[in-house]
Formats: structure tokens, sequence, C-alpha cells
């Protein structure tokens, strides 16, 4: 499983009923193969149930919600995907957001997240920031398409959109990017999207790249043990964080300002 997970829950429970409660949570007919996430027991009562896979950034709501109404104790989710993490609590079905580093609260319920141990506590502390390139897209297009997926028209500083002659460049505004990429990915298939996601000093650095909503490949710096897509050593010809952002014309100050 990845270092950094995508997503994970904190919950109370007996490890092998969890791990089948999820599996059926993330499968369906259309699936060919096994989802990609892990059960993790913990030291305590709580065990943590991680998950790399992009496609299944968001269910970790709605499984941590069914599985509140079993227990006393809340549960939580956690999505590393967004910036910045959002971190809920659920009771009785009834989510509420939680002021928290996910390291911190995992730790604190006896089921440390893989990874912990090697995140410094200058990453821990800072949110990971997503820029997408939207290549074939413009702004216009982007913003249409998200209008029509939000049912309204979007609040002004909802999203930075860049018009750039290598295509769109996209980051989160207020609220964050909340899967902005991905919906676009999903909506625009003619679409080659490239998300990447970085500390402000670009140590941790992963980028995707996307059509149809699908991950094709990843990039990442450091490696992942088990990286949920097929490894890609270059981006663009590129190699270094730096390098692969100037060649994807996102500016590096982005990840610093947010």
């Amino acid at each position: 499983m990845s270092r950094i997970p995508l997503w994970a829950i904190l919950t109370p429970g007996e490890p092998a009923r969890l791990e089948s409660h999820v599996r059926d949570a993330l499968m369906s007919d259309a699936d060919e193969k096994e989802p990609s996430f892990e059960v993790i027991s913990g030291s305590g009562r709580y065990h943590a149930i991680v998950g790399t896979d992009l496609r299944d950034v968001g269910a970790e709501l709605q499984i941590a919600e069914d599985l509140s109404l079993q227990f006393e104790e809340p549960v939580y989710s956690i999505n590393r995907a967004t910036d910045p993490w959002l971190v809920m609590s659920f009771r009785n079905g009834l989510g509420e957001v939680e002021d928290v580093g996910p390291e911190a609260l995992a730790k604190s319920l006896g089921c440390p997240l893989p990874g912990a141990d090697t995140t410094s506590e200058r990453s821990a502390r800072t949110p990971l920031l997503t820029v997408a390139l939207l290549e074939g897209v413009t702004a216009e297009e982007a913003r249409r398409t998200l209008e029509e997926d939000h049912g309204e028209p979007l609040p002004a500083g909802r999203y930075h959109f860049k018009d750039t002659p290598r295509g769109l460049v996209l980051s989160g505004g207020i609220g964050g990017m909340n899967f902005a990429d991905i919906i676009l990915s999903e909506r625009l298939p003619h679409a080659t999207v490239y998300a990447v996601t970085a500390s402000p000093r670009l140590d941790i650095f992963f980028v995707i790249r996307m059509r149809g909503g699908e991950g094709i490949e990843q990039f990442a710096r450091p490696p992942q043990d088990f990286p949920p897509y097929q490894i890609a050593n270059e981006v663009k010809g590129e190699n270094s964080p730096e390098r692969i952002l100037a060649a994807l014309g996102i500016p590096a100050e982005w990840f610093q300002n947010g």
C-alpha cells in the first residue's frame, strides 16, 4: 500500500468484517478487479482502512457514514486528495468536519497511517495542494462544465482558471480543488489531464495523468511502495519536480500560495 494513502477511514470493528464491508461498498458490477485498499489493525479498538485508488476517493464518506450507524464511537473519514485535507467524524450517520491533522488523529486512536513516521512535522502541518493542466480545454469550457455539474454558477474565486499555450491551468480557490480535475476529466474525455499534488517545497510531489476520469500513470517523489497506476519515470521528458512544472506550464509559486 502507498506510504501516503489518498483516503482513509478510522473505525472500531472487527478487521475481517470491516474488510468485507469496504470491499462490497467499493465493488460494482462493472469492476473487473478487486478494489485497492488495506485494513490495518490498530493497537486498540480502532483500525485504519486506507486506499490509494483515485477512483475510490469520496467513497470513504459514505462508508464512514454507514459504519457510524453500527458503533457508539465516532467513525472518521480522511481525504488527502483534496486541498486542504478533509477530516470528518460521523456519529449515527451525521457528519461533521474536524479541525485536526490526519496523522495526529490516527495516532491518538492507536492506528497510525502508513508513512506517518516518515512525514516531516512541516509536511504534517502543511496541506498538499493540487494544480492541474488540462490539455485541449479552455477556461470557458471548464467553467461551464463545472457549473453544470454544481447545478449553479460558480462563486467568485471558487477556482482559479488560466488559459496557457499548453492548455488550461486550474487550481482550487475557496474550498480547494475538491475533485474538479477528476470531474472535468470525466466530463471532457478528449482532454488529457495532469493533476499535480505537491507540498510547498516540492519534497512531496506526484503527478497523475488522466483521461476520461481514469488514472493512466503516476510519477511520484518519493516513490510509492505500491503505486495505484503504472509508474512513470518522467513527465513530458522531465524527471525533477521543478522541470516538470515548467514543462506543464504550472508556476511553482501556486503551491506556495495555495
